[in-house]
């Protein structure tokens, strides 16, 4: 071996590094790798998924009555016959009026939990893993729960036993229609449901809000509380907000469960997805107008879904 002397001391020649070989073939290039770990969700996605939509959007065009290998096209004809459904086109006025009214309670309910519990100072986690637990639970299990112990129209039901500590006679929250008290039992499980979850969306955004913006409001003077929630906290939470907002009105139109096992023997309160059920895999067994009335259904909730993001400015940068 070669060696050098530097000031009398003598070290061996660094050996010459050779480059590094770079791997060749399939599994050494990045492509396979994305393929391979992304090609079981895509075959999923697509089985399930993209082939189920281009599959009923097809059949909403022949009459696929008892069939779903159609050969009769209709055309336009099965979305005129869901147009003149009394049912439907009152199942999608009643939840239109449900999702402007569910929305912004669930909005703001979740909201409030992330406020409160953003200013814990000790067991934090705890209350946190608390509120979202809900989210957690099967909405047939809760709506069961709902509907056999908390509010069965017997006396021994839950709400109907306190009411009568106050000598209020036993209410049939899901049998009467007229006032619709169905309404609450519904409203109170959703907000259970999903109010967690969206807590915690809210909470990773007051934690990402820089608390240099609080201390200079202090300084010009702001008061904290109201005043610096309204100029401070809510106007960085407007992404986040705007985000929950279409999720929540998204989810509103596709409310299925809980609806179906409360309401399953009554002919109110009925939300799209109970008739287009009863339509597609009832006794008439109609694919044609019932994928008919899922692309009628999709197209409302994408038309309120832009109508919405419009005028909460989705997608606009915090400085317009």
């Amino acid at each position: 071996m070669s060696t050098t002397t530097t000031r009398g001391v003598a070290r061996p020649a660094s050996a010459k590094a050779s480059p590094a070989r770079p791997r060749r073939g399939l599994r050494g290039s990045s492509t396979f790798n994305f393929w391979l770990f992304t090609s079981p969700f895509l075959i999923g996605l697509t089985v399930f998924v993209y082939v189920p939509i281009g599959w009923s959007l097809w059949l909403s065009f022949f009459e696929a009555r008892f069939t779903v290998t159609p050969s009769k096209f209709v055309g336009f004809d099965n979305y005129w016959q869901m147009l003149q459904d009394s049912k439907f086109i009152g199942s999608l006025v009643t939840f239109t009026v449900f999702a402007a009214f569910i929305v912004p309670t669930t909005w703001a309910l979740s909201l409030g939990l992330a406020l409160l519990v953003n200013r814990l100072r000790f067991m934090k986690a705890f209350f946190r893993s608390v509120f979202f637990l809900p989210t957690a639970c099967s909405y047939v299990a809760a709506a069961l729960i709902w509907k056999m112990s908390i509010f069965s129209g017997v006396r021994f039901g839950l709400m109907n036993t306190i009411l009568g500590w106050f000598g209020v006679e036993n209410i049939a929250w899901l049998a009467n229609p007229d006032p619709p008290w169905y309404w609450l039992v519904i409203v109170t499980l959703r907000l259970w449901l999903q109010a967690g979850f969206y807590m915690i969306l809210f909470l990773a955004a007051l934690q990402n809000i820089p608390p240099e913006l609080y201390e200079a409001a202090a300084i010009d003077g702001a008061k904290p509380g109201w005043q610096t929630f309204r100029h401070i906290t809510l106007p960085q939470l407007r992404a986040t907000s705007t985000a929950v907002i279409l999720l929540l009105v998204i989810a509103a139109y596709q409310a299925f469960d809980e609806f179906y096992n409360l309401l399953a023997k009554t002919t109110w309160g009925r939300p799209p997805l109970v008739e287009l059920y009863n339509t597609a895999l009832g006794e008439s067994q109609d694919y044609g107008e019932g994928s008919a009335g899922a692309v009628i259904l999709t197209l409302l909730i994408l038309i309120v879904t832009l109508a919405q993001g419009r005028f909460l400015g989705f997608g606009r940068g915090d400085d317009k």
